[in-house]
């Protein structure tokens, strides 16, 4: 008969009792390192521990010990836990904290924001808060929505400072935009006419990973032209679409601001057809020549959903989001993302909480505010004096730009412009993404073009990457 039991250090012995019970220890153990189970440097509980938790004579476990060290597959030192000291042939120790493979030396792709700028020290303090304050009954399963800290401190933050018309009840936490817009997706799949999938319109050129997300989750996708007002609402009745994805404070990629006219008349046709838009507001505290655009939501908080992150406020990393629903709809997402998820963590729940609500949350926005319009202007002043007729647009807000490059003379050279760009990139360590992986339906005539990110490299990194960047140029 065998039986399963945990040391203190998590190791599982798989005691064979009907035989010798140190001949067991011994070939249980010795396996576990062969198979490599017990890699190279593990620490092995005390004898005294591993025999309590075994049920067996103290003295067992040691001969086992001293019978596998005499092997070299254990190290025992005096006054020290043994260790594990051999490796299977076949295998090598992983090497510590290994490098991303083809990882670039200058990065310039869009929606990265500055990671070397998180707040570290304000966080850590937040973080040290919640853990001594947070009542015990906020560690269980709670309100699949959200912390009701977060919902309330999101509700009053983005009530001032985007003027979103929400309330803690209409919020609900999720693990980034990806999952909010994928809660989205299932909620008006669930709600279409079965067997006709519902459609969700995009604005073109956008994100592919959303269009692919939403086709990935049954819908079909329209992709709706944009001019300098931003989505074209004309064009969005024929596509009979359940909803429309938007960017209006700065539309991404291509950086222009949907106008007031356009803003009101997308609100019309959402009434009209008893549609939704959903407001992607990823980047909408970062603008630099002009006042801030408020929310869309706020012009009809029944037809819009409202979709915000800490992705470019603080890190992508931290995965956190939230989304502000129509009445008619808060308890459909709700429901979904308790089938998900049940729930987002609650420490960094509580943190972002913390943080919003001491005021760290403004001023770590503000200072970031600041360096990023440096770091724009620095850019503009290189492209300004580069002698090649290169041109920026979409640079009033956010955290890259969209730069214009001029078209080659001879029209055979034309086509191949992007393509050399990207090998000469490659080659020089620069990583870019060109426009033309944006459009689902690119326009006639297409100039060649970069969506320039200059959330990074690191400040201290930024004045050479610009360097290599106009090298390439």
């Amino acid at each position: 008969m065998k039986s399963d039991w945990s040391s203190g250090l998590d190791l599982l012995v798989d005691l064979d009792r009907s035989g010798g019970l140190r001949d067991s220890i011994e070939r249980t153990l010795r396996e576990a390192i062969r198979a490599g189970r017990l890699a190279v440097g593990t620490m092995l509980p005390s004898s005294r521990s591993l025999a309590r938790d075994l049920g067996v004579a103290r003295g067992t476990v040691t001969a086992a010990y001293g019978q596998l060290a005499a092997e070299g597959y254990l190290e025992q030192r005096q006054g020290a836990l043994t260790r594990v000291s051999w490796a299977p042939p076949a295998r090598r120790p992983p090497a510590a904290n290994p490098e991303p493979p083809n990882r670039p030396r200058w990065d310039f792709r869009p929606g990265r924001p500055d990671s070397a700028s998180f707040p570290r020290a304000s966080w850590a303090r937040v973080q040290r808060h919640v853990i001594a304050h947070a009542p015990d009954d906020r560690f269980g399963y709670g309100d699949p929505r959200g912390s009701p800290e977060l919902r309330l401190a999101l509700a009053d933050y983005l009530g001032r400072a985007r003027a979103v018309d929400t309330d803690p009840g209409r919020l609900l936490i999720c693990g980034g935009f990806t999952q909010a817009l994928a809660l989205i997706c299932l909620t008006l799949r669930r709600a279409g006419r079965r067997g006709t999938p519902a459609t969700l319109a995009v604005e073109d050129p956008s994100a592919p990973r959303y269009r692919q997300l939403a086709e990935a989750m049954g819908l079909s996708v329209a992709a709706i032209a944009c001019d300098e007002d931003g989505v074209r609402v004309d064009r969005l009745s024929g596509a009979s679409a359940r909803a429309v994805l938007v960017t209006p404070a700065h539309q991404y990629p291509l950086g222009i601001t949907m106008s007031a006219g356009r803003r009101t008349a997308l609100v019309q046709w959402a009434r009209r057809h008893q549609a939704l838009i959903i407001e992607d507001d990823y980047d909408g505290e970062f603008r630099y020549d002009r006042q801030p655009v408020g929310a869309l939501q706020r012009l009809d908080p029944e037809h819009v959903i409202y979709v915000g992150s800490t992705s470019k406020t603080l890190a992508p990393g931290l995965r956190l989001g939230w989304l502000s629903a129509p009445a008619a709809m808060a308890g459909a997402l709700a429901a979904a993302k308790d089938h998900l998820d049940r729930g987002t963590s609650i420490l960094d729940q509580l943190a972002l909480a913390e943080f919003i609500r001491s005021g760290a949350f403004d001023q770590h926005i503000r200072r970031m505010r600041t360096s990023y319009r440096r770091r724009r202007d620095e850019l503009a002043r290189a492209i300004a004096a580069h002698p090649s007729d290169l041109r920026l647009a979409g640079i009033a807000a956010g955290l890259h730009a969209v730069l214009y490059l001029p078209w080659p003379a001879t029209p055979g050279r034309k086509a191949g412009t992007a393509e050399r760009l990207r090998s000469s990139a490659a080659r020089n360590s620069v990583a870019l993404e060109m426009l033309a992986s944006y459009w689902r339906h690119p326009p006639e005539p297409s100039p060649p073009a970069i969506v320039l990110g200059f959330g990074t490299p690191a400040s201290h990194a930024y004045r050479p990457a610009l360097q290599a960047l106009l090298r390439l140029l």
